[in-house]
């Protein structure tokens, strides 16, 4: 079984004045992740703007990752796009540059079969040997991904494990009944850390564990543990600053908010655009709030 960790970053991708990808800053966001909470990180994703990266970019970004990180955590490469034949050369980059392991999202647009995904998964994962991820995001790929899809290949050896961000507590607690017991998965929702580990899920990728890190390894540690009360209250103080995280389209409120803090990972690309001034306010006024009687 590849162990991912609990608390997995989907990692946005620092960028300098003029645009183009930073790797000083993303040395620096490398180590304040793996300082502040993250057992794993998912490079060149939604979350780090993979639709506007180019294939040189990302691959660089790979390299770059698995350097600095230097075996302290796992490094997960997202490899998957809407052309099996382009995500197997990626994949195949990808395991060139030494990541641990990738993430295969949803076809996006072109609104394949649920044979249509199985054939195209069931490609890409036999033309590597790396651990795969699915990633079921029907709010960006329009389909979604049904149970019956997903335990079907899980049953590929090395498809290990899937980030599920449909958002439907049922069809998770399925897969979960129903695949392997080394298969495993992740919420891709962070409001719902709390609810998929209760039943069953290893945990979360995450996008406000870039600035909440701490504290989400703090509340898996509590359930965990089984001090459930302790982990909802963490939950409870914890749901509106992750529903300011995605006040606007991801990854620019966190991008604010890491700025904020000192972490700097610059701007966003267009056709995404950074927060006002006004909302980047507002953002850091939810983030540094701390709720009554959540303690």
């Amino acid at each position: 079984m590849m162990n991912f960790g609990h608390v997995l970053t989907a990692m946005v991708t620092p960028f300098n004045q003029s645009g183009a990808v930073d790797f000083d800053r993303t040395d620096q966001l490398i180590d304040y992740l793996i300082s502040h909470g993250s057992d794993a990180l998912v490079v060149g994703g939604t979350t780090g703007e993979s639709p506007t990266l180019s294939t040189n970019e990302k691959v660089s970004l790979f390299q770059r990752t698995v350097a600095k990180a230097n075996g302290r955590v796992p490094i997960i490469a997202g490899t998957g796009s809407n052309n099996t034949h382009a995500s197997i050369e990626l994949t195949k980059q990808a395991e060139a540059a030494g990541v641990d392991a990738v993430m295969l999202v949803v076809p996006y647009y072109n609104k394949p079969t649920q044979e249509g995904l199985f054939q195209h998964f069931k490609t890409i994962a036999e033309a590597t040997n790396l651990p795969v991820m699915l990633y079921n995001i029907p709010g960006r790929s329009v389909i979604n991904m049904e149970p019956d899809t997903v335990v079907r290949l899980s049953r590929i050896d090395n498809i290990v494990s899937i980030k599920d961000a449909s958002g439907d507590l049922d069809a998770m607690t399925e897969i979960i009944a129903r695949t392997p017991e080394d298969f495993s998965v992740y919420s891709g929702e962070d409001g719902l850390t709390l609810p998929s580990l209760a039943v069953g899920a290893n945990g979360i990728v995450s996008v406000s564990a870039h600035v909440l890190g701490d504290d989400m390894q703090r509340l898996v540690e509590a359930y965990r543990s089984g001090d459930v009360g302790y982990a909802a209250r963490i939950h409870r103080r914890l749901l509106p600053k992750m529903q300011a995280i995605f006040s606007a389209p991801s990854p620019a409120p966190v991008k604010a908010a890491l700025n904020q803090r000192g972490v700097e990972v610059g701007s966003v690309r267009l056709p995404l655009l950074p927060l006002t001034e006004e909302e980047t306010t507002d953002l850091v006024n939810i983030l540094d709030a701390e709720l009554a009687g959540t303690h």
